[in-house]
């Protein structure tokens, strides 16, 4: 006498929604499917099996994502002298199955609970998928199969590298199973990871002038970020005899690297998006993720890199957005090498920040003091400040064209005015801008 239980599943006659016993089977224990016995474990057999055969053949091979077809037998065995088709399933290895066209969704992936084939719950979904998959996110299966490349192509084609099927699968795009993984999703169309983006006045979070969030593929947002960042990144310039210098306020270098290490080396587990907000003094970047376990923060300061996401840099590699492991950080502190002000680098349990101050913003403030009522005079000390970085009384004097006498009373009332300080003592008595 048969009975239905979590392993067994009784059928009178062929129905499509053979379909689902034999996705929570694979995606459960395993278990029999009986097709030619009814509910209450009577026999009615089956006419046609050749062909009954072959339409559930067909059915399992065309309706199921992942190919199945491996962990399933289907043969014919007599019960009451009478034929009855037994499809044996087993627990697979690329779990979840989902039927085609309901996609990784609870209405497309199906367990046994008891005796009954019923509908995932995502946080059961997402359970078999770490189960196969392992830890590493970029190589799990999507939750989303249905995925464009539009954006990511025309970047490929742009840097001459290209982005076909082949290259997807080479690439970890798309798994030996030919489902696509989240590493294809991050670079789709519909990837759900964003960049967001505010510009604040002053250097504190209180009046915003402009805010944006970037979508779609990952590589597309680095790009428009990137572009808005260079909006703001203003140019000051001066003359150094005939010579004109021109400084932007954030080294283009800086901000290149400081991007690309927020997009490769960010924890994509979490869904929280990238945040950039940029200060009349600062950029900040904040990604998502700590740092790799066992990697400490003086590591990356020398250079050390483990990777989070291995296949994503391998692509950032290929594009040529980044020319080696592990020189991002060195590279970004170098940009800043003629500067008195420095990069700062911050990290937590759960995120990563670097701050690139702003070069021209000491100019800019004090640009602004200057117009708050300074004399002629002390305008041109704080000129020739900053362009020799520290002087003594006598070159003010020479640069200014006034006597020994002016030169001193002029100086102290700009100490006391906060404006510069004094290097130095007695005969080597010196003179610098203020911090």
């Amino acid at each position: 006498m048969f009975t239905e239980s979590k392993t067994i599943e009784l059928k009178r006659e062929y129905t499509e929604d053979i379909r689902k016993s034999v996705t929570a089977f694979a995606n459960t224990d395993g278990g029999k499917i009986y097709i030619g016995i009814q509910d209450n474990g009577s026999v009615v057999g089956i006419s046609q099996k050749d062909d009954l055969m072959t339409r559930v053949s067909n059915m399992i091979r065309d309706s199921i994502r992942p190919d199945v077809t491996l962990f399933t037998d289907i043969s014919i065995e007599q019960f009451d002298r009478k034929d009855v088709l037994v499809i044996h399933v087993q627990r697979g290895t690329a779990r979840p199955y989902y039927l085609h066209g309901k996609g990784i969704r609870p209405e497309g992936v199906y367990i046994r609970q008891g005796a009954s084939s019923v509908p995932a719950t995502e946080a059961a979904i997402l359970n078999m998928i770490k189960e196969t998959s392992g830890d590493s996110f970029e190589k799990a299966r999507s939750l989303n199969q249905q995925l464009t490349f539009d954006g990511a192509a025309a970047y490929f084609e742009k840097m001459g590298v290209e982005f076909f099927d082949t290259q997807k699968k080479t690439l970890h795009l798309i798994d030996q199973d030919g489902m696509f993984t989240n590493l294809g999703l991050l670079l789709s169309d519909q990837a759900t990871h964003t960049i967001k983006l505010a510009v604040f006045e002053g250097d504190k979070k209180t009046i915003f002038k402009e805010r944006r969030e970037f979508t779609g593929s990952i590589l597309l947002e680095l790009e428009e970020a990137y572009d808005f960042i260079e909006r703001y990144n203003k140019t000051r310039s001066e003359f150094k005899g005939l010579e004109r210098m021109d400084q932007r306020d954030y080294p283009i270098e800086a901000i290149r690297e400081a991007l690309l290490n927020a997009v490769v080396h960010r924890d994509y587990a979490y869904s929280g998006s990238i945040l950039i907000s940029l200060y009349d003094n600062r950029l900040e970047i904040v990604t998502i993720g700590g740092l790799v376990k066992g990697i400490s923060l003086n590591d990356i300061m020398l250079g050390v890199s483990v990777l989070r996401n291995q296949h994503l840099a391998n692509i950032f590699y290929r594009l040529k957005l980044i020319e080696a492991y592990g020189t991002g950080i060195p590279k970004m502190m170098a940009a800043y090498d003629d500067y008195e002000v420095k990069p700062m680098i911050e990290v937590s349990d759960h995120a990563f920040k670097i701050t690139l101050p702003n070069t021209n913003y000491k100019h800019s403030a004090m640009k602004e003091r200057l117009s708050s009522g300074l004399s002629q005079r002390e305008l041109q000390i704080l000129t020739l400040l900053k362009r020799n970085k520290v002087v003594g009384r006598k070159e003010v004097e020479l640069e200014v064209g006034i006597s020994q006498a002016t030169a001193v009373v002029t100086l102290r009332n700009m100490l006391k005015k906060g404006l510069i300080e004094k290097v130095g003592s007695g005969k080597n008595m010196k003179y610098k801008i203020s911090q």
